[in-house]
């Protein structure tokens, strides 16, 4: 028994655990294979989102080694991947270009610290039982986000596949001009052949080897081999080019090897820099944690395995913070490859574990063939996964069934593109709050009779019920609190004036799981108020935990009416006469 609990404990912190115990050697199998699709697309993905960070191409492939590594060991998801990832890296950019942290120069450091400081703030999430805070981002906040930081994303990369540099010209349109004139042909021909390769591998010949009757899996590892079949094929087109005297920007000299592991990045984060850094910091590790979870729940939900929030603080956390210490850039889980390993038929940790070793291998060895690949196709690959991210049209969807999740969705969106990253996704979840209190503070409440020959109770807009002269139903649907108890009793107010010969009040508390202390006061005022002009106040239905509370009160014992089981019984004690 000692030794199961100890087991148990151990597992807890290290889920590995789990799988290993019943891992067999058909699983290895499974996973190799689903290892060598998803190292593939590592590394096109970790330079090309480095360059989009702003950053060495190294720092992309650094993260995609050791950090994977520690969340096998410590995350709770069998197929997510984590590395870099598009939406991370377009926060790391927005923080490096802040004016005040760009001052400081050496912005490799600065990204360094950002992944300490991710790791850091995920680990006392994860102390302070933080993990249900994915559920405080709705998923209209965090489409609206997505979205508008994919647009941005789009925005950064169509000038490289043009072979422009990013913009300066504000709204200077004669700039603009001049601008666009110096455009880089060879490098629009590179980017659209890039594409044609990259539609052909994940589009058309999927399609065709379906329609040959192919192993699925199969046909996932072909489409998989798109990116790095197009970084290979450009590469020695641009090496050839580069022979014969064209200008094309490419990736440049990839150190060989590994960084020392360092702790000098812990000092850095003490000083001016990492205060500096701390608040994007904090927004990296929050959409990190949202976005990695709702992913592995995806794949996760696929296979009936169980996702424990917490936990995934802990990998993840640990996971940046090995980023940081082997000089890596922020990690999250990623969509396209998480899915990339799940069809590949990955069935642990254990297809990442072997992708990282891969993946050091090619940084050890294959480092020299990195330094012509072109950036225009890492460009491209950039915005083939991203595009998808763009869902303009379920802002119209959100609209047309909650207002306001459609005008927080939008506003997020808008937000992101005009405000910037950080102040767009403030800017959604103090609008969704607002929402939620604006719903809280004004409940749905019904006027509710008998559905004849039944008993049941429904409301009298809706149905055609029996009511009674002197005896007026209420149901509220919602807790009774500080925020709506007064349009509770505004509302009740009105029914009375409309139903003057009302003798009998009676309250549905069905949906009331609470009642706090400023609602039990205006219950207590409404009562002794109804007393005064001769009616009753009764209340039925109520739930166990709502009784006990308020028999700690005198309200029970002043109540002018009483407290019934069924709504039923009320009517038959309090109506049986005069029906409408």
């Amino acid at each position: 028994m000692m030794m199961f609990d100890n087991t148990y404990s151990l597992s807890r912190f290290l889920p590995i655990i789990d799988w290993l115990k019943t891992y067999q050697r058909q699983d290895f199998a499974d996973d190799l294979f689903a290892g060598i699709i998803t190292a593939i697309l590592l590394v096109p993905q970790g330079i090309a989102y480095s360059i989009l960070a702003g950053l060495p191409p190294q720092l992309g492939l650094y993260a995609s080694i050791l950090p994977p590594i520690m969340y096998a060991l410590l995350g709770t998801s069998r197929t997510l991947s984590v590395g870099p990832v598009s939406i991370a890296a377009i926060m790391i950019a927005s923080a490096l270009t802040a004016p005040a942290v760009a001052a400081l120069g050496n912005p490799v450091q600065s990204a360094i610290v950002l992944s300490l400081e991710s790791g850091i703030i995920m680990l006392l999430m994860a102390v302070l039982r933080m993990g249900g805070l994915v559920n405080f981002i709705s998923h209209p906040v965090l489409t609206g986000f997505t979205s508008g930081a994919a647009l941005l994303i789009i925005g950064s990369q169509l000038p490289q596949t043009l072979g422009l540099k990013t913009p300066s010209c504000g709204i200077d349109i004669a700039c603009y001009t001049t601008y666009l004139q110096g455009f880089n042909s060879t490098t629009l021909l590179l980017s659209i052949g890039a594409l044609a390769l990259l539609l052909l591998f994940s589009q058309l010949l999927p399609t065709l080897l379906k329609k040959m009757g192919v192993k699925p899996v199969i046909i996932t590892a072909v489409s998989k081999c798109g990116p790095l079949l197009t970084v290979v094929l450009t590469t020695i087109v641009v090496s050839l080019l580069l022979n014969e005297g064209q200008s094309i920007a490419v990736v440049g000299v990839v150190p060989a090897g590994f960084p020392e592991l360092s702790m000098n990045v812990m000092t850095d984060s003490l000083g001016q820099r990492g205060k500096l850094l701390l608040p994007y910091a904090a927004f990296i590790a929050l959409i990190a944690y949202v976005e990695s979870v709702a992913i592995a729940k995806v794949t996760a939900n696929l296979r009936s395995e169980k996702i424990i929030p917490n936990q995934e603080l802990i990998g993840l956390g640990v996971a940046n913070i090995a980023a940081a210490l082997s000089g890596g850039m922020p990690v999250a889980g990623g969509f396209s490859r998480t899915m990339v390993n799940f069809s590949a038929g990955a069935r642990t940790q254990m297809a990442m574990l072997i992708a990282a070793v891969l993946l050091a291998v090619a940084v050890m060895f294959c480092s020299p063939w990195f330094t012509n690949i072109p950036k225009a196709a890492l460009a491209v690959i950039i915005l083939v996964a991203i595009t998808p991210l763009v869902k303009l049209k379920t802002i119209l969807h959100t609209w047309a069934y909650d207002r306001g999740d459609g005008i927080a969705e939008a506003v997020t969106l808008l937000g992101v593109l005009v405000l910037g990253i950080e102040e767009g996704i403030m800017l959604g979840i103090m609008l969704t709050i607002a929402s939620h209190l604006r719903k809280a503070s004004q409940p749905h409440i019904a006027v509710v009779g008998r559905v004849p020959d039944t008993e049941h109770y429904r409301n009298i807009k809706r149905h055609h019920v029996e009511t009674w002269h002197h005896l007026l139903l209420i149901r509220i649907d919602e807790s009774l609190t500080f925020a709506n108890i007064n349009y509770i009793e505004e509302f009740l107010v009105t029914e009375l004036k409309r139903q003057p010969d009302t003798k009998h009040i009676v309250l549905i508390f069905t949906s009331v799981s609470d009642i706090d202390t400023t609602a039990l006061d205006a219950l207590e005022s409404l009562n002794q108020a109804l007393q005064a002009a001769g009616k009753t106040l009764n209340i039925s239905e109520a739930k166990g935990p709502v009784l006990d509370k308020l028999h700690k009160t005198d309200f029970l014992r002043q109540l002018t009416g009483q407290v019934f089981f069924r709504t039923e019984d009320a009517v038959k004690q309090l109506g049986v006469t005069g029906i409408q």
